[in-house]
């Protein structure tokens, strides 16, 4: 019983050892991003994003926890929630957690957030929507990219985040793809 005890032990520990050798391998940033073809000019589809009080309308997080709770504003007393130094802090359940975003540079062809993730895991990452036109399509690309702490490591050796993240980032395009091509 002791010596079955111990085998069982030791592979555990020997388990955890193979999960830290291939994290301690990853690299020390991420990037996920998905793309979509919209038949709108950039500056139609760019207020959707640059304005958090469009993002419920499109969002896929935003369903994730219907009673989660938002504070939108701007840096700026009095400005809309919009622009540059918009603001959209959201405090939900386990499959939102808690965070900020605030958007650091907008322009009908870029749109970049600062996305401060508070819970359930610390993380500080930055979105970015790039719209390039092609004729009557513009391509819409969201991307989320920033460092990949030992814990993130960790977490992407036995899930695949560039998959469940990037399977949020394709519904999210969608849902903009329909309200743009309205």
């Amino acid at each position: 019983m002791l010596k079955a005890l111990a085998i069982i032990v030791a592979l555990l520990v020997l388990a955890v050892i193979v999960v830290l050798v291939i994290a301690m391998q990853k690299p020390d940033t991420f990037r996920v991003q998905r793309s979509i073809g919209i038949k709108a000019p950039p500056d139609k589809i760019a207020p959707f994003i640059n304005d958090f009080k469009n993002w419920p309308a499109w969002s896929p997080y935003e369903k994730k926890d219907p009673a989660m709770q938002r504070t939108m504003g701007n840096i700026t007393a009095g400005a809309a929630p919009a622009g540059q130094g918009a603001t959209y802090e959201w405090s939900g359940d386990k499959n939102v957690g808690h965070g900020r975003m605030e958007i650091l540079e907008s322009q009908p062809e870029k749109i970049v957030i600062k996305l401060d993730f508070y819970s359930p895991f610390e993380g500080h990452n930055t979105a970015e929507f790039t719209l390039v036109g092609k004729g009557a399509e513009t391509e819409l690309t969201w991307a989320m990219f920033g460092p990949a702490p030992l814990m993130n490591k960790i977490m992407s050796t036995v899930m695949n985040l560039d998959k469940m993240i990037g399977g949020d980032f394709e519904v999210g395009l969608a849902n903009l793809k329909a309200l743009a091509e309205k």
